[in-house]
């Protein structure tokens, strides 16, 4: 049931505009140097929400929600510019961006007590972007996107108006987390949902690809089970920023370098103020 391109004349067709919006990024990437020598402290506010920028004719089984997080909405040049991309791209999506702290205040507002403690004991950002953004698709569905990561293509046309989910595979042909596309409710989003929250509660030592992100949907999601796409033909990562401009505001760094100073999880004795003070 892997779902490839349509046709080759298709396939063709967004490998090439994926392409030219790459070399585009990457343009707007080296042009952002100067830009931030010349003005090291500007930065680009993400809204909270944008409405779509066409109203959509038909309504959809994935609702035309444009889901993103990041642990702060200032951001550098390369980030906005990618931001507006996807906007271009997804002219019919509303656009929500959640911040770290919205993002708690979203799963104890719509799941039980347990799950919320669950995601209080993940200290690692990117750990909980990971089991928020499953949440947060299981709950309202709509598509979540990684902030670096852009659309090559339209999203109407690439979701159309029946299709109930859509995952991305990797270089290496397993499905990854930074695209998802999914309808309110969907079986496979549960079970990471579920997974995720096993691994925590079982105190399970592992970094954080494994214990809340992509390898959590290789172990619960059979590939040939879902309707799934190459990047190549969906959607592509750091055309438009890296991790100099996406992390300079962030001493820690990415999750990657993080998690070698800290822990994914923190001791369940050791509660946050904010969680004590929710309590």
């Amino acid at each position: 049931m892997t779902r490839q391109a349509s046709s080759t004349g298709a396939s063709l067709s967004r490998l090439f505009v994926g392409r030219l919006i790459k070399l585009t990024g990457n343009v707007f990437k080296l042009l952002s140097y100067p830009f931030h020598w010349v003005l090291p402290d500007k930065r680009f506010t993400l809204p909270s929400h944008a409405a779509p920028l066409i109203r959509p004719r038909r309504p959809s089984a994935i609702p035309r929600t444009l889901w993103q997080t990041n642990f702060t909405d200032r951001v550098t040049l390369p980030v906005y510019l990618n931001y507006l991309c996807n906007r271009l791209m997804a002219p019919t999506f509303e656009y929500r961006f959640v911040s770290t702290q919205g993002r708690a205040d979203f799963i104890e507002a719509n799941y039980p007590a347990e799950v919320s403690r669950c995601y209080s004991r993940l200290q690692i950002g990117a750990a909980q972007a990971d089991f928020w953004r499953v949440l947060v698709l299981h709950a309202h569905g709509g598509v979540y996107m990684d902030i670096d990561a852009h659309l090559i293509w339209p999203l109407e046309r690439i979701l159309g108006t029946e299709r109930e989910a859509l995952f991305v595979r990797s270089r290496k042909g397993g499905l990854t987390n930074y695209f998802i596309a999914s309808r309110p409710g969907l079986a496979e989003i549960q079970a990471v949902c579920e997974a995720i929250g096993n691994n925590i509660a079982e105190n399970r030592q592992c970094g954080v690809f494994d214990m809340t992100g992509p390898g959590v949907f290789d172990e619960v999601i059979d590939v040939d089970s879902v309707e799934s796409e190459s990047y190549r033909f969906l959607c592509l990562q750091g055309s438009f920023t890296n991790e100099r401009f996406q992390y300079v505001d962030k001493p820690q760094g990415k999750w990657t370098q993080e998690q070698k100073s800290i822990g994914v999880l923190r001791r369940e004795d050791d509660e946050t103020p904010e969680a004590a003070e929710r309590r």
